[in-house]
C-alpha cells in the first residue's frame, strides 16, 4: 500500500529550509512531538510553502487526523495544482476515510502523470477493490506487475483480489511469488495461512521459523509470522506450540493497539439507559421506510459470512461487504448514543436515506435487497432500527469459547482491537450479549437470531426460518450456497465456498487448557449459552 512518506525529503535535504529539514528528519525517526512545533513555526513564517504543508499533512495522517490531513493537502493543491505527490497523498487519505470513489478520481490524474509508479497503481487497485470493481482492480495489478515485476507487496495485494474472486490457485501463486522476492514478509505468510485451506509444508515452516529468527525483523513481520506459524502448527495437531505463537503474536499486536474495553462497556450501559421502550415507541416508524438493507451483526468469526453467503444465493438478495457507514453515521455527532436523543423524525429519515445513498455504489445488481455484513454493527442496532425501521437485522451467535478463540487466532488488519487479549475478548463478547438481550426485551422479535451450531446441525430448518424472517420465498440455491461464485472479502472466503462442516465448532477444544482467562471473564455468559444470563 502506498504511504505518505518522508523518504523523498531525506534524499533532497539541501533544497529546503533548515527548520523543515529538521522536521523531516524528526518524522523519519517517528519523533512526531518534535516535528510538530517545527512545522508550525515554519508555516507561520511561510504559510504558502506547499512542501511544508504536505509534510504537516503527513504528520496529521500518522496520528489519525485524516480530516486535517485532507484539508492541508487540498490547500497545497489549491496553491500548486501540479503537485503530484500531494495529490497522491490526498488519494491515500481519502481511501483511509472509506471514500474510495473520491480517491480514484485523484488517482486517475496521478497515474496518468506517473504511470510507472507501482505504489500509485497499487493504491488505485485497492480503491477499485473496495468498490467491488474487481475486474478493473485485477487489470491494474497486472499492468503494474508487468512494469515492475519485483514488488513483493504488490504481488501480495494481487493475491488478495484473486482470492476474493475465487481464483484460489492463482492467488496462492501470487503469494508464493511475493515470498520468493521477500521471504521475511510476514503479511504474505499470514495471507497464505488466512486462506484456511492451505496446508504448510515442512519447508514452509522452516522458512517461517528462519524469518522469525532474523534479528532485524520488523514488528509487523514478526506478529504476522507468529499468527501464520500458529495456524501451521495447529493444522498438525500441535496445540501447545501453536498457542504459544498465537499468544506471542497477539501480545505484540496488543502493544500497538490503543484499546480500552471500558469504552465499549460504557457505550452499552448508555445505550441500555437511553433506548427504553418509551423512547423507541415515541419514534416508531419515523425513519426511512426503505426495506432494502439486511444487516448481519454479531461477533466476528461467528458465522456471519456463511449467513451472508446463504442469503446472497437468493435471487432477491445481493451481498456487498462489511460497510463502514452505520458507525460513521452514528458517531458523526459524538458522543453516541447521546447524540441520538435529540433526533426528530426528519433527522431520522434523513440519516436512513443517507445510508442508502452512501451504500448505493456497492450495489452491482438490480436485486431489491442487499446485505451489510459489518459484524460490529451490533453496537448500533437500536440506531439502525430508528433510522431504517423496515430493515432486516440478523444476529449470528456462536459458542463463546469457539468464537472467541477463533478471533484470538485471527489477525485482523484493522477495527477489532478487542481481539488481541483473551480478557478483552471475553468482555467484548459479554457486552455484545448484554446489549442484544436488551434489544430483545425492548424490541421483541425485531432481530432474528441464528445460532451457528444449530445452523450446522440442521441447515435446512435454519435457512427456512431465516428466509421466513426476511419474508423471502425458499430457494434451493440457499442450501447449495457453496456454488455461489460471488466475490467474498472476508477471512472465511474459502470456507463458504464449501458445504457446511462441523469441524470448526470443535477447533477450540485442543486449546481448552489455555482458555481459563477467557472463561473467567465470560462467567454466566458461557454458562447459559445460547441464551443470555437470566439476570439480563
Amino acid at each position: 500500500m502506498t504511504t505518505i512518506t518522508t523518504q523523498s525529503w531525506l534524499s533532497r535535504l539541501g533544497q529546503y529550509h533548515p527548520r523543515l529539514i529538521e522536521a523531516a528528519m524528526a518524522m523519519n525517526d517517528n519523533d512526531l512531538p518534535r516535528a510538530e512545533p517545527l512545522l508550525r513555526a515554519h508555516l507561520k513564517e511561510d504559510p504558502f510553502d506547499v512542501a511544508a504543508i504536505r509534510l504537516f499533512a503527513e504528520l496529521a495522517g500518522r496520528i489519525g487526523r485524516n480530516r486535517d490531513a485532507e484539508n492541508l493537502l487540498r490547500r497545497a493543491l489549491e496553491l500548486s495544482p501540479a503537485f503530484t505527490a500531494a495529490r497522491a497523498n490526498l488519494a491515500l487519505v481519502l481511501y483511509r476515510q472509506n471514500r474510495p470513489a473520491e480517491a480514484i478520481e485523484e488517482l486517475n490524474r496521478v497515474v496518468a502523470e506517473e504511470p510507472d509508479n507501482a505504489g500509485f497503481g497499487n493504491l488505485q487497485a485497492a480503491a477499485l477493490s473496495r468498490l467491488g470493481d474487481f475486474d478493473d482492480a485485477l487489470a491494474v495489478y497486472q499492468t503494474v506487475l508487468e512494469r515492475a515485476p519485483n514488488q513483493p507487496k504488490v504481488w501480495m495485494s494481487y493475491g488478495h483480489v484473486l482470492k476474493t474472486v475465487g481464483r484460489l490457485e492463482e492467488g496462492i501463486a501470487a503469494y508464493r511469488r511475493s515470498l520468493q522476492l521477500t521471504p521475511t514478509l510476514g503479511e504474505t505468510w499470514w495471507s497464505l495461512a488466512n486462506l484456511k485451506t492451505v496446508k504448510f509444508t515442512d519447508d514452509d515452516i522452516a522458512a517461517m521459523q528462519a524469518a522469525l529468527a532474523s534479528p532485524d525483523l520488523a514488528e509487523e513481520d514478526r506478529f504476522h509470522l507468529d499468527f501464520a506459524l500458529g495456524k501451521a502448527l495447529e493444522d498438525r495437531g500441535q496445540a501447545d506450540p501453536a498457542f504459544a505463537h498465537y499468544a506471542a503474536g497477539n501480545a505484540l499486536r496488543r502493544t500497538q493497539i490503543d484499546y480500552d474495553p471500558k469504552q465499549i462497556s460504557g457505550q452499552v450501559d448508555r445505550s441500555i439507559a437511553l433506548f427504553t421502550p418509551e423512547f423507541l415507541a415515541a419514534r416508531a416508524g419515523q425513519g426511512c421506510d426503505a426495506p432494502d438493507p439486511v444487516f448481519i451483526v454479531g461477533m466476528p468469526r461467528a458465522g456471519s459470512t456463511l449467513v451472508e453467503q446463504i442469503l446472497s444465493s437468493h435471487s432477491q438478495v445481493e451481498g456487498t461487504m462489511e460497510l463502514p457507514d452505520i458507525p460513521a453515521l452514528a458517531l458523526r455527532h459524538r458522543p453516541y448514543p447521546a447524540a441520538a436523543e435529540p433526533l426528530d423524525g426528519a433527522a431520522l429519515r434523513a440519516l436512513g436515506q443517507e445510508f442508502l445513498q452512501r451504500t448505493r455504489i456497492q450495489r452491482k445488481t438490480a436485486r431489491p435487497f442487499y446485505i451489510d455484513k459489518l459484524p460490529n454493527n451490533w453496537a448500533y442496532v437500536p440506531f439502525i432500527h430508528l433510522i431504517l425501521p423496515n430493515a432486516r437485522i440478523i444476529d449470528v451467535r456462536r459458542h463463546p469459547l469457539s468464537c472467541c478463540f477463533s478471533n484470538f487466532k485471527q489477525h485482523f488488519a484493522r477495527g477489532q482491537g478487542f481481539s488481541y487479549d483473551l480478557g478483552d475478548m471475553g468482555k467484548y463478547y459479554a457486552d455484545y450479549v448484554r446489549l442484544m438481550a436488551h434489544v430483545d426485551r425492548v424490541l421483541s422479535g425485531r432481530v432474528h437470531r441464528v445460532i451457528y451450531e444449530r445452523l450446522v446441525d440442521d441447515t435446512e430448518a435454519e435457512v427456512r426460518a431465516l428466509l421466513d424472517y426476511c419474508q423471502l420465498p425458499f430457494e434451493q440455491a440457499c442450501l447449495t450456497f457453496y456454488n455461489n461464485d460471488r466475490a467474498v472479502r472476508t477471512p472465511s472466503s474459502e470456507q463458504v465456498r464449501q458445504p457446511i462442516f462441523r469441524d470448526g465448532t470443535e477447533a477450540w477444544k485442543p486449546f481448552s487448557d489455555h482458555l481459563d482467562p477467557l472463561r473467567a471473564v465470560l462467567g454466566a455468559v458461557l454458562d447459559h449459552y445460547p441464551a443470555p444470563p437470566p439476570a439480563w
